[in-house]
């Protein structure tokens, strides 16, 4: 039988780690116990049954066949023995030992004490035989069971404790143990079906309480209906439906999809089900997978071959219970991020709660939520200007300061080009900021140092650990030790932003501090084994309030006279600026437009990959005129 060659391999690896009886045999004349107390153990341990069993005072056949079936019976990974004590009077002799039982599949061992009698027999030392042998509370007619019922899957949920997943129907294929007349050929049948493992399926029907529904493989509504036909086919195999809530809303790519157990994540996993049978395949679900499933308690007990009922039970193990995590997410700004961002051209808007940090929404349209908004890599162009700003303000700039924007300007060899100039021929600082005019602003490059120019760029996190459980990228500053590479930084050419960052930036002008993000609020951390394993976040910053009127005042500008007009709605004023990119990534070129700002509360970042330069600016007063506000 393939189960039994499984466990007698899983009990050999193991005898190299942890046979702690003593090899007495070549020391011990037969008179004394030890050869037999010896070699009954470690012919158990090894899978060595017969020769265990011509050690004890039993029909051979019937020792052999019940130590076999206690590996197979508890589906252990291994059971290994340490011999405690030996006593001998006379005749007869008590030996005690030791027993672990790895219940295998992330289980907990289960380790009792136990004693073997023994007396002589012909001369010989044989174990007295009884099922107490192999546990104190075994008796005839008994057997072992594992039962190990799993808990439903757990939500994701909003801000507002709504949803952020729909149920959805799953398919539980399994069987009730005492009702199958052929398991064998089910396990056959249902491996050639689905690629589960026959061996496995067995053991998870021969560990089983009899009367017990024991779920095999789950299947989502598609693989079901492709394969319903012929798993009616299959005698003892019955199907048992069940609602999870394994449907994403959106952020779909945040919240994650969520897939049935296959035989690939099974043996990642660890066995055939776990809790819930169902596994996270991206975002939250997957960052978060053991909370949401928890995990199965178990327990060890015996029952009566012939009525099937428990008789005792002997070991319990409690599972850790399934959590729902709660997000910054809100439904309602959700849905005006998506409809702001639909359209013909890519695009990603994340926005957040100025005041704390908190992701309210991730929009996308042809862009991946996680890996664009949350962690893409992009030059922000003159809309970088507001982390400049803040620290060319701070050196006593002043923006009412005239400075002109010219098509064309070399700052320290670099040259710089103006598509379009702003009107008037000298134009302030303030409108310099609010046209995104790459030419003047390169120009201030004089104005700052390397040093305050990273500093500005930390106050705003650029370059920090956020902590958050997806992956996420801060941004990167290259050093700016010249005017040409100051005068770059500024102009957001070699600087590289995900939208989060600048939507950050955004609402750290807005409040006054910047805040790192935070997208989960329960629990407070994530599955250890996720990819990402997040570092403690940063705290807060206060920006400099000397600065901070100015920075309102030239983003405000932005919207009433600069080139993001577009983003304006009704309600308090909207603050923010616009920028129009071209750049080469991976030798292709692409062409961006951003929006960076806020109203009322919300700061936002758009990010939309099109030659049309107001695109993002536009999308903005979409989802401002959308009224949005956090709950």
């Amino acid at each position: 039988m393939a189960l039994a060659v499984r466990f007698k391999r899983a009990l050999s690896a193991g005898l190299s780690l942890a046979v702690a009886v003593p090899a007495l045999s070549a020391c011990f004349a037969e008179t004394s116990p030890h050869d037999a107390v010896s070699e009954f153990l470690v012919g158990w341990q090894t899978g060595r049954y017969a020769d265990a069993a011509r050690r004890t005072d039993g029909d051979p056949e019937k020792v052999s066949a019940a130590l076999e079936n206690v590996g197979l019976q508890l589906d252990a990974a291994s059971i290994r023995f340490s011999l405690k004590g030996l006593k001998t009077s006379g005749e007869t002799a008590d030996a005690t030992f030791h027993v672990q039982v790895d219940l295998g599949d992330n289980n907990p061992l289960w380790q009792y004490d136990n004693k073997l009698p023994l007396h002589l027999v012909d001369g010989r030392w044989k174990v007295r035989w009884s099922p107490s042998v192999i546990h104190p509370e075994l008796r005839e007619g008994q057997r072992f069971a594992v039962d190990a019922p799993s808990e439903p899957r757990q939500p994701v949920f909003d801000r507002n404790g709504d949803p952020l997943q729909e149920e959805a129907t799953l398919y539980v294929a399994g069987v009730v143990p005492a009702t199958l007349k052929d398991r064998e050929t089910l396990c056959e049948q249902l491996f050639q079906l689905t690629g589960f493992a026959q061996d496995r399926l067995l053991s998870r029907i021969v560990s089983a309480p009899p009367q017990s529904f024991v779920p095999l493989v789950t299947f989502g509504r598609a693989k079901y209906a492709q394969l319903s036909d012929r798993l009616d086919g299959i005698a003892g195999l019955q199907i048992d439906k069940k609602q999870q809530p394994v449907a994403p809303a959106q952020p779909v790519e945040i919240i994650g999809k969520v897939g049935t157990i296959t035989p690939e994540t099974e043996q990642l996993l660890g066995g055939p089900q776990r809790a819930g049978d169902t596994v996270g395949q991206g975002g939250l679900q997957k960052a978060y997978q053991d909370q949401l499933t928890g995990s199965t308690g178990t327990r060890v007990i015996t029952y009566d071959l012939k009525t099937g009922e428990q008789v005792a039970e002997l070991a319990e193990w409690e599972g850790r219970l399934n959590t729902s995590v709660k997000t910054t997410l809100d439904k309602g700004v959700q849905r005006a991020a998506d409809l702001a961002v639909g359209g013909s051209a890519p695009a990603a808007l994340v926005a957040v709660d100025a005041p704390t940090g908190e992701i309210l929404a991730v929009g996308s349209h042809d862009m991946h939520q996680e890996h664009d908004a949350l962690a893409g890599r992009y030059p922000p162009g003159t809309a970088f200007s507001i982390v400049a700003a803040e620290g060319l303000l701070a050196t006593g700039l002043d923006r009412k300061q005239r400075v002109p924007c010219p098509a064309d300007r070399t700052v320290g060899g670099a040259r710089f080009q103006q598509a379009t100039a702003p009107a008037g021929t000298a134009p302030t600082v303030t409108a310099g900021f609010a046209q995104g005019c790459v030419t003047a602003l390169a120009a201030l490059s004089r104005r700052i140092d390397a040093q305050a120019l990273a500093k500005s760029a930390a106050h705003f996190g650029i370059g920090g650990d956020w902590g958050l459980p997806l992956r996420s990228f801060s941004g990167t500053v290259p050093a700016a030790s010249t005017d040409a590479a100051k005068a770059r930084v500024i102009a957001g050419q070699s600087v590289r932003v995900s939208p989060l960052a600048m939507a950050l930036v955004a609402g750290a002008v807005a409040s006054g501090t910047w805040r790192p993000p935070t997208l989960v609020t329960s629990p407070s951390s994530p599955d250890p084994s996720a990819d990402v394993e997040p570092a403690v976040a940063p705290s807060p910053v206060p920006l400099d309030t000397r600065t901070l009127d100015g920075l309102r005042a030239m983003m405000r500008a932005g919207v009433t006279s600069g080139t993001a007009v577009a983003a304006a709605a009704p309600g308090e004023p909207v603050h923010g600026v616009s920028s129009a990119v071209t750049y080469t990534d991976k030798k292709r070129q692409r062409n961006l437009s951003w929006f960076v700002g806020w109203q009322g509360d919300v700061a936002v970042a758009v990010l939309a990959e099109t030659t049309d330069p107001a695109a993002g600016a536009r999308m903005a007063g979409a989802f401002f005129r959308s009224g949005v506000t956090a709950s």
